[in-house]
């Protein structure tokens, strides 16, 4: 395959991921998540966030399922083999970034850069993001960072404006500063913000894999500095081992002198088709294996008579049939603890029963079971 015929070929598999993320975004919000998996539960990142939970109580924090843990589990045996390779051939939200850039290019007729003085700076913030959020996940044992996700946010798109603006009202803000932000300087969010990009930068830097220039085949042209999504001045290395390299492959496949630059798992040259075809398998066939041996679930048990037995595990999704059913309390006698008129529809879900309560939320619904006996 011609290194043109490379580069569609990774746009065309990101933008497969991205598209089937959205969907499954659309359909966790018509359908709730007993039909459709939510973007924590097939986001990796959720398994290194629950991770302090499982250990310590043997239990994952509200959204994450055994799923998320096979996932985070596949990502980091990519890391440690490819770097950064999950970002830049896996990462739906990269995928979304890099595309307005794309676009970004056309329209403004060039690739901008951030100035070094506060580049360099902000590079580091998303090392700070991630001791914060993860921090913050195994003190609270909840994704208590979730009204803050930009990724969150364009997962409820769909929701409509008014959930956004309750619920992710700064991760909407953010979602919006991610895509202008990336229509200017490409892949915003991951070079500056992204934890889970921070911890993959990380552990990459276990890796054998690298990219190599060849200096005395090297025509100094700069397509690949000026190709690299998160502003690496290749053309000026001789080996690429930084933390911010999330292994895209466009440097190489841009370059048009054959041999200058490469591709190296230690001493070894290995081909772009090559890392795309094993981190593609890795990936998608180790999530096979995991289904067919029945460890990869991202859905919740359904709700069964009397299952609720913490009026913690009632969720916004679930309906006044399935709060009722699994609380043991008939409808009658759960609408009237509630304040629930009887025109209500038991297949209401309780983030949609302020339709008919005005200020009623799953929290309301939380509190007042809590205090009645």
């Amino acid at each position: 395959m011609t290194n043109k015929g490379l580069r569609y070929l990774r746009w065309g598999l990101l933008a497969a991921i991205l598209v089937y993320i959205t969907v499954a975004a659309f359909l966790h919000q018509q359908s709730g998540p007993e039909k459709a998996a939510s973007i924590h539960a097939l986001c990796p990142y959720g398994g290194l966030e629950t991770l302090y939970s499982l250990m310590f109580s043997g239990s994952f924090v509200k959204k994450i399922f055994s799923g998320t843990m096979v996932l985070l589990v596949l990502s980091l045996i990519i890391t440690l083999l490819f770097r950064r390779s999950f970002c830049g051939l896996l990462c739906p939200f990269g995928a979304l970034q890099e595309f307005f850039a794309k676009l970004g290019q056309k329209v403004l007729g060039k690739r901008y850069t951030m100035p070094d003085k506060i580049d360099i700076p902000l590079r580091y913030l998303k090392y700070l993001v991630l001791l914060i959020t993860l921090l913050g996940a195994w003190i609270t044992g909840t994704l208590w960072m979730s009204p803050y996700d930009p990724y969150a946010a364009y997962a409820h798109l769909s929701a409509g404006f008014t959930e956004l603006a309750e619920e992710y009202f700064i991760g909407l803000i953010l979602l919006v500063v991610t895509v202008i932000g990336s229509f200017v300087y490409d892949r915003f969010f991951c070079k500056y913000l992204c934890p889970a990009g921070a911890f993959y930068g990380i552990l990459g830097k276990l890796s054998p894999n690298k990219v190599e220039r060849n200096e005395a085949k090297c025509i100094h042209c700069r397509l690949c500095s000026k190709s690299c999504p998160v502003n690496i001045d290749v053309e000026k290395a001789t080996t690429v081992t930084t933390a911010e390299c999330i292994n895209c492959q466009e440097c190489v496949n841009v370059c048009p002198q054959n041999g200058a630059i490469a591709i190296k798992q230690g001493k070894k040259e290995i081909p772009a088709l090559a890392v795309i075809g094993l981190v593609m398998g890795i990936f998608f066939g180790g999530i096979l294996v995991a289904q067919a041996t029945g460890f990869y679930k991202t859905l919740p048990a359904p709700v069964t008579e009397g299952s609720i037995v913490n009026v913690e595990e009632i969720r916004g999704s679930m309906t006044l049939a399935d709060v009722a059913k699994g609380t043991g309390l008939s409808q009658d006698v759960l609408y009237k603890k509630l304040g629930i008129p009887e025109n209500v529809p038991p297949e209401t879900r309780l983030k949609d029963v302020s339709q008919y309560v005005e200020g009623f939320s799953p929290e309301t619904a939380r509190e007042l079971l809590r205090q009645t006996p």
